[in-house]
Parts: structure tokens; C-alpha cells; sequence
């Protein structure tokens, strides 16, 4: 087997040219420079660095993980730091930034598209660069002028790497639990004492500092999450011209050993030990959580791509495999002196391929969608940019869970298609799956994902962001129901919306009246039901196009539009269908999982 590409190109410039039209997007100010050949050379750039720079130590940085030495300080390979300094040589760094501050300035969906292209080849390396980059933009979103020059623009110099503690060894996901305490002095700064537990990118030689973005409590804190702040600790302390001073009070205090994505080096880590620990705080006190949810949410669509680039990544190489590998013979052919046929010729691994590509290729559109609405209400100037943030916020948790619990499901399809080999460390099918496995728990788990959905976002301004969307899906259906071709998966998209309506007005209606445990105690389903309505919804769209195409394409596109049809087909003959029965259990609020009594498990 040769090696397998890290993405499809093709179906990446559909999503962003043909799908989201993003070189439309010149008309507006802040992207008047950049045309559609300024895209894609960039793309292009980023597609060689990834195959040069970040694919060539994917399965040694899984092997070769990350080690904490003798002297306390952490080893980790050394192609690591040239993918790093590669990275930021080539302005990736600052692909957000104003053009006047060295910046690309370009759309948010282009970053995150050439981000892709760096998880699929390692997955690992990406979460360096997307962490820092995630400080930066809450930096500048939260900082102060001061606070952006010394801490900001070393970022994206790629001087500087950055992370983000949440979690604690007791608390988890539970913020309002956090223990961390940042004492205030007399000089206006503070002292930071306690201990942060799964922090990627905690400790390394990478970069000459690490800054890290740390939620703790103030002595006179209220309880819960409103008393949570936000603090910048860096590594080293600045002196006052900017230049490296002394060590902070920081210290590792191991490594955890990971499944998948062995090469991010995962932390815990203790603040001040010494009692020395310096930070800073960031926007107002007790605000901590509004303004690190600026780079929570911004992690939970990288999360998304994650996940969706390692189900690429299975995808395309267990479809190379599939077109290979040579094994059976047609089920009416009864001759065995006859050749073997590829196993691509099965109808099981054809099925197998088609799930791939549906869920895949679904997440890639919903993951890439919700990106542009970053852009459209922050840059489009005749956009509705509350609503279109009302719609983000709705999304974010299909993102972040949908995308990591069904690409998951690829990469497993990815296993069986190489049959025993694919169990193997000879092929990378399997660590695809191992560093996918992360993306389900990280960020906010996708039970919380769920009760977040459900509880919250589905429910704010009176389901106003839900009607919308249920409302783009029925004119969707509707536009499609005089397609020969499309017209029945436009009436099971109509009933969809029809189903995940009235399912959510039952709900709605029995948290009103005091049933909130029962309501939320089924969460997951909700989820996975309206997280397929809104695939479905997005493969429509994308087979209404190919639908419309395919006739004055090139020869040498047709088979591309026909696999949009194909795979837009798949999905909702073979996955739409699993959210009647969870309507169904939602509906009738079944308290089995409630009411089990925790002695019998």
C-alpha cells in the first residue's frame, strides 16, 4: 500500500466554492483583497507543509510519545518543533490577524479549512498550533492593549505556544467545582495557588514561553461558575521591555499517557507550589467563564474538524485499500479457478465506504457551515449577526459532539474494511480511530454536549434560534419536493422537521412544568436526533447542487457529483431513519435510564 492521501481536495473546494460560495465574500471590507485564486493558494501552501512537515512524524510521534526527564523538563521528538516553526514561518500563525500587524486576515472558514489539512496529516502536532492560536484570539477579544502586545503578538510570531486550564483532578468538567485561588496584592497583580489536570500542551521545550489561560476563584468569589476569573500565567515571567525573566511558579507534575494523540503532550500541572505563582487577570472579575468560552467554543469546532479529518483520514485509505486489495469473487460466480476481485467490487465493503463517505463528508459540511457563520455575522455586512449567532450557538454542540460520536463510527468501518490488518500497528487505520477516541471526551464531554442542547440551546429566546433553522430546513425540503430524483428524501427531510418540533415542544412543555430531570434524562438522543436532521439537511443541499450540475459538468467531474447523490442517498436511506425511534422514546420521556437504581448497576 502506497501512502494514502491526508484529504480530497475536490470535495473541499465543493464545500467552500460551490457550497458556502466563500469567494463571494470579496465584497465585503475586511476580505476585499482576497480572491478565490488567494484561497487557494493558500490552501495549497498548507496542503504541501502538511504532507512535508506534519505527516512525516505522525506514527513516530504516536510511537515516540512524549517523556518527562530526569531533570523535570519534557522530550518530545524534534519534528515537532520543525512542523511548529514551519507552521509559523509560513504566517499560519496569524492567519486571523489584520493585514497591518503581519496578518493574513483571512475568513475564518478559510483558517479552519487549512487547519483540516493539518489534522488530517497529525492530528497531534495541530492541537499546538490550535491552542495557541485559540489564546490569541481571546487575547484579543478580552485582553487589554498591554496584555495583546506581550502576550498576543509573540503568538502569532510563533514564539509563544498557549494553552487552557479548566479542569481539575476533583472537579473534571464541573467548573463551579474548580478549586484553584487567585489572591490579589497590593500592586494590582495576583497570586495563583491549586492544580490543573489535562492540559494539552502543558510543558515543553517547543517555544521559548508558554502562556496559559487559567480559571481560578478569588477569595471573595460567590459560588458556583460566577465566581470563576480568568488569568493569564505564563511560564516565564516578562520582563518589563518584554524579554524572558525568571521561571514562574509552575511546575509539572507528570504526564498522562493517552489512547490517541499520544504526540500533544497532556499534562497536570501545579501553581504556586512556591507561592509565587504571577498572573494577570483578563476582562472583568467573576467573568472568567463568558470570556474563556471565547476560545472553549472556538476549541469545540476545532474538536469538530478533528474528528472529521481523522474520519477522512480512514476514509481515504480504506478506500485506496478497497480498490487494492484483491480477495472473493462475485457471490454468483462459483468458479474458484477464476481471479479474485478487488474487495471494493463487495456490496458489504461498498456499504462500508458509502457510511463512511456520508457521515464524513456530513460533518465536513456541518463543521465547515458553522464556521461561516463566524464569518457572516462578524464581517457580512448585510447579515443578521444576532441571529446568525443564535444559530452558532445552537450548532456549537452538534459540532463538537455529532461529528466526534459519528466519525467515530467511521474510522471503525475503516478497522473492518482491512479486516485483521486494520487491527494492526503496520497500518494507520487504527491509530485514526485510537486518536479520534479523544474527541467524544475533550472540551466538554458529549453528555454535557447533549444537556447543553437540549437544556439550553434548543430552549433560548423561546426556541427562536430552533425555529429558524427547522424553518431553512422546510424551505429546503420544500425548494427539492419537485425534483423526479430528490423529491422523496425531500419529504423525509419535511418529516424530520415535522418529528424534531414536535418532540421539542413536548419537551419544552414538561421542563415548564417542573419534569426537567425526566426531560433531559434521554439528552444523547435529542442530540443525535437533530444532529442528523441537520446533516441530512446539508447533504440535501449539496445533492440539490450536484443534481443541478451534473449534466454540464466536465467527464472528469461527473463522478464526483454522482458520489455526492450517491452518499446524500446513503445517509438518509440508511441514518435519517434512526430519529423516529428517538422521537419516539423523547416523546413518551422514558425514565429507564432515571430510574435505575444505582445498586443494580
Amino acid at each position: 500500500m502506497s501512502k494514502s492521501a491526508i484529504a480530497d481536495r475536490r470535495n473541499l473546494d465543493f464545500l467552500l466554492y460551490e457550497f458556502l460560495k466563500v469567494q463571494a465574500w470579496q465584497r465585503w471590507p475586511r476580505f476585499a483583497a482576497h480572491e478565490r485564486e488567494t484561497y487557494e493558494q493558500v490552501l495549497d501552501l498548507s496542503h504541501r507543509l502538511a504532507l512535508d512537515r506534519f505527516r512525516n512524524h505522525n506514527s513516530r510521534g504516536d510511537r515516540e510519545e512524549p517523556a518527562m526527564q530526569a531533570d523535570g523538563s519534557v522530550k518530545i521528538i524534534p519534528e515537532v518543533a520543525e512542523a511548529l516553526r514551519a507552521f509559523a514561518d509560513a504566517g499560519f500563525m496569524a492567519m486571523l490577524a489584520d493585514e497591518a500587524e503581519g496578518g493574513m486576515q483571512l475568513p475564518y472558514t478559510l483558517a479552519l479549512a487549512c487547519d483540516s489539512l493539518f489534522m488530517s496529516a497529525n492530528l497531534a502536532t495541530s492541537g499546538f498550533t490550535l491552542l495557541s492560536r485559540g489564546v490569541a484570539n481571546l487575547l484579543e477579544a478580552h485582553g487589554t492593549a498591554e496584555q495583546q502586545q506581550r502576550y498576543r503578538v509573540p503568538i502569532l510570531e510563533g514564539r509563544f505556544t498557549g494553552t487552557m486550564c479548566l479542569s481539575e483532578p476533583q472537579a473534571g468538567s464541573s467548573l463551579g467545582d474548580i478549586k484553584t485561588i487567585a489572591q490579589p496584592q497590593p500592586d494590582g497583580s495576583w497570586r495563583l495557588e491549586g492544580a490543573k489536570m489535562w492540559i494539552s500542551g502543558g510543558d515543553h521545550e517547543l517555544s521559548d514561553n508558554i502562556i496559559h489561560m487559567v480559571l481560578a476563584k478569588t477569595p471573595d468569589a460567590p459560588p458556583g461558575v460566577k465566581g470563576i476569573s480568568l488569568f493569564i500565567v505564563p511560564r516565564y515571567r516578562l520582563n518589563a521591555d518584554g524579554s524572558r525573566g525568571p521561571r514562574n511558579d509552575v511546575q509539572l507534575a507528570g504526564i498522562n499517557h493517552k489512547l490517541g494523540q499520544r504526540g500533544l503532550v497532556n499534562t497536570f500541572l501545579k501553581f504556586g507550589e512556591r507561592g509565587d505563582c504571577h498572573g494577570e487577570l483578563v476582562g472583568e472579575l467573576h467573568q472568567g467563564l463568558a470570556c474563556m468560552f471565547h476560545m472553549m467554543n472556538e476549541a469545540r469546532l476545532g474538536v469538530g474538524m478533528g474528528a472529521v479529518m481523522c474520519g477522512l483520514a480512514g476514509y481515504l485509505y480504506s478506500l485506496q485499500y478497497a480498490q487494492e486489495r484483491r480477495q472473493g469473487r462475485p457471490a454468483d460466480n462459483k468458479d474458484p479457478l477464476s481471479p479474485p476481485i478487488p474487495i471494493i467490487e463487495h456490496a458489504d465493503v461498498r456499504r462500508m465506504l458509502l457510511m463512511q463517505k456520508s457521515l464524513v463528508e456530513g460533518a465536513y459540511a456541518l463543521t465547515l457551515y458553522a464556521a461561516s457563520l463566524i464569518d457572516r455575522k462578524t464581517h457580512g455586512p448585510d447579515e443578521d449577526a444576532k441571529a446568525l449567532h443564535a444559530r452558532l450557538d445552537l450548532l456549537t454542540p452538534i459540532v463538537k459532539a455529532w461529528t466526534a460520536d459519528h466519525t467515530l463510527r467511521a474510522n471503525d468501518q475503516a478497522i473492518q474494511i482491512l479486516g485483521g490488518y486494520g487491527y494492526t500497528r503496520e497500518y494507520p487505520v487504527e491509530q485514526y480511530w485510537r486518536d479520534n477516541r479523544l474527541n467524544p471526551i475533550h472540551e466538554g464531554t458529549n453528555g454535557i454536549q447533549a444537556l447543553d442542547l437540549l437544556g439550553r440551546k434548543a430552549m433560548m429566546h423561546n426556541g427562536a434560534a430552533l425555529s429558524a433553522l427547522l424553518a431553512d430546513m422546510q424551505a429546503c425540503a420544500e425548494r427539492n419536493s419537485g425534483h423526479d430524483e430528490l423529491a422523496p428524501l425531500a419529504a423525509q427531510l419535511a418529516n424530520g422537521v415535522r418529528l424534531v418540533g414536535e418532540t421539542t415542544h413536548k419537551l419544552a412543555t414538561a421542563m415548564l412544568a417542573g419534569e426537567v430531570k425526566a426531560a433531559l434524562a434521554n439528552a444523547p438522543q435529542y442530540l443525535l436526533m437533530l444532529g442528523h436532521l441537520t446533516v441530512a439537511w446539508l447533504w440535501l443541499q449539496q445533492a440539490e447542487i450536484a443534481h443541478d450540475t451534473l449534466a454540464t459538468a466536465p467527464e472528469a467531474d461527473r463522478d464526483f457529483y454522482r458520489g455526492k447523490l450517491a452518499a446524500c442517498r446513503y445517509f438518509f436511506i440508511y441514518e435519517l431513519p434512526a430519529i423516529e425511534p428517538a422521537a419516539k422514546l423523547l416523546q413518551r420521556m422514558d425514565r429507564t435510564v432515571l430510574e435505575t437504581e444505582v445498586g443494580v448497576l
